[in-house]
């Protein structure tokens, strides 16, 4: 007989499964339940709400995108080259892995005070990624000499780390998407003389970004 234990962990395997092929639309809870082979009031034992199942499942998401950039950023010292994996490894896994990207930052739909549940919180997956993200700016900004570094005060002061943060993801993320749907591709093939692109357009994109933000690097 299967344990309480184990049945809980492949209602979230088969959510993972579920989002990964067919998008987050598809995590309905009688559909998992009947992917995984039990009633449909099965997965209430473990998951009082959906929220909580479909924070399970997120957070799945983000264990594996942790993972993927603690070891991106193993080989490399500066804050700077550590910023640039970290961004690579972010865009790569959205479209590598759609439909669990999606879901993990759809907290409307994710585990919060409003869905309340004994499942351990959301916020302890997803926040280390973004305060990884503002230590690393807090260090590159850090990093710049007397005459690189920008201002501290006044009209023209340079946010706080986590602002940067927050608008360094949201470029990132917005990349992502635009790639995914094809739009960034035709606005360059409409944009770009033919053969000024060379490389990796995306791969430029990510270091447009990255200067956008935190400045040249040789600046």
């Amino acid at each position: 007989m299967e344990s309480e234990s184990s049945l809980r962990e492949r209602l979230i395997d088969v959510g993972v499964e579920l989002v990964l092929a067919e998008g987050s639309a598809s995590l309905g809870l009688r559909e998992i339940a009947r992917r995984a082979g039990v009633s449909h009031g099965a997965p209430r034992r473990h998951f009082p709400t959906h929220h909580a199942l479909l924070s399970a499942i997120a957070r799945r998401g983000f264990e594996d995108l942790a993972a993927r950039v603690g070891a991106a950023i193993a080989d490399t010292t500066s804050p700077r080259a550590q910023l640039q994996a970290v961004a690579r490894v972010y865009v790569g896994y959205a479209l590598e892995r759609r439909g669990m990207f999606e879901l993990m930052f759809r907290h409307d739909l994710l585990d919060s005070e409003q869905h309340a549940s004994g499942e351990r919180r959301l916020r302890e997956s997803t926040i280390p990624l973004f305060e990884r993200i503002v230590a690393l700016v807090a260090r590159c900004g850090e990093d710049q000499d007397d005459t690189t570094r920008r201002r501290s005060s006044g009209p023209d002061a340079t946010p706080p780390p986590a602002v940067t943060a927050a608008a360094l993801w949201s470029n990132l993320h917005g990349v992502a998407q635009l790639w995914a749907w094809g739009s960034l591709q035709l606005a360059l093939d409409a944009t770009q003389p033919a053969g000024t692109l060379r490389g990796d357009p995306l791969d430029r994109i990510v270091a447009a970004v990255l200067d956008a933000h935190l400045g040249p690097v040789n600046s």
